[in-house]
């Protein structure tokens, strides 16, 4: 199977990346409920949450972590908030994003018209911050590659 994610990986679709390793690739979303919602996604197709392996789903949330502390300095929120709801993409995925209260984690609160330049800008401040923490290691060396 070749999922949606599996072709953004693979470089078959176009995608905002932030950060790459060996097992997870984190990227921006098209419809972001706040500024600098990224999501966190295996490089191995796995549909949802309960199938991940141990090492890979403490992977994930170790990287998740890792973006959230990066949100927390780009944006100055107090919060980094994790979804994992699974619904409308068939690969696994971690949605992680600056937050300043529970209202406004909500799906009915994600964006679809949110200019490139701005989707641009918020990856960008967020490649900058896990630059400045340390991690430029694992910050690809294009914003629209997942390649290091």
């Amino acid at each position: 199977m070749s999922t949606l994610f599996t072709k953004i990986i693979a470089g078959e679709l176009p995608a905002r990346f932030v950060w790459a390793d060996d097992v997870a690739v984190v990227l921006g979303t098209i419809a972001p409920i706040t500024d600098g919602h990224m999501l966190v996604v295996p490089r191995a197709e796995i549909v949802q949450l309960t199938e991940a392996p141990d090492d890979v789903l403490a992977h994930l949330m170790l990287v998740a972590k890792t973006i959230g502390q990066a949100q927390q300095q780009a944006w100055s929120a107090p919060r980094a908030a994790l979804l994992v709801a699974g619904f409308e993409v068939d690969h696994m995925h971690v949605h992680v994003l600056p937050a300043w209260g529970e209202a406004e984690l909500s799906f009915r609160n994600a964006r679809t018209d949110v200019p490139a330049a701005e989707l641009d800008d918020a990856a960008e401040r967020i490649r900058t911050a896990l630059r400045a923490q340390g991690h430029a290691s694992h910050v690809p060396a294009s914003l629209t590659s997942p390649a290091l």
